[in-house]
């Protein structure tokens, strides 16, 4: 597998076309070695694990706007650094900003239209319902019960890089049915028990 990665650019370019398949080798290469960094930074696997997983979120769902000269190895690393460090500074107030997120999410669930809550709430549901079968255990373990990608793994008898390639894919299909307010729907449906920073991948 290492030799896809000889040729960086190339690389890359099969990312922006689309190719599922290096980007399942993207992750299968790098998923267990970022969480590891990142948890030493961190000490929180859970945590550690869903930084990791929003990287390959964002990156394939913008994967049309990676550059072909990016040295893919340290942006990973560069990523992973720069939401840890953000974490860590967050934590000192952990409290407080749990405190303001309930109270801005309920502010915002009072302007929203209660219908059309209902019906995005609704759509999120019917997306998760039609997830491939797989995709739809991994993801309901990991948003709905909490479990972290080590645990689903260990009780599905699958890879960790696998769990990643699963609730990736299981973003990006909710996403495309339900649009911006995907996050803020599955947090009306599922408890957050983090409060990560979406990250800014791109340029």
């Amino acid at each position: 597998m290492g030799l896809i990665f000889d040729d960086n650019a190339a690389f890359v370019s099969k990312l922006k076309r689309g190719d599922e398949k290096a980007f399942a080798n993207l992750v299968d290469k790098y998923n267990s070695k970022l969480c590891l960094y990142a948890n030493s930074l961190l000490n929180d696997i859970p945590l550690s694990e869903d930084i990791v997983q929003n990287l390959f979120i964002k990156i394939w769902e913008k994967r049309d706007g990676l550059r072909e000269d990016l040295p893919l190895k340290n942006y990973l690393y560069k990523s992973v650094y720069n939401a840890c460090i953000n974490q860590y500074k967050k934590n000192q107030a952990l409290t407080a900003l749990e405190k303001k997120y309930v109270e801005g999410l309920n502010r915002i669930v009072e302007k929203e239209d209660k219908d059309t809550l209902d019906k995005l709430k609704l759509k999120v549901k019917q997306a998760i319902e039609n997830l491939p079968p797989k995709c739809k255990e991994v993801f309901i373990l990991s948003k709905k019960d909490g479990l972290t990608n080590i645990e689903i793994s260990e009780y599905l008898n699958i890879s960790v890089s696998t769990i990643e390639r699963h609730i990736t894919i299981a973003f990006t299909k909710i996403r495309d049915e339900v649009g911006s307010k995907t996050e803020f729907i599955l947090s009306l449906l599922f408890v957050k028990k983090k409060f990560i920073e979406p990250l800014k991948a791109f340029d």
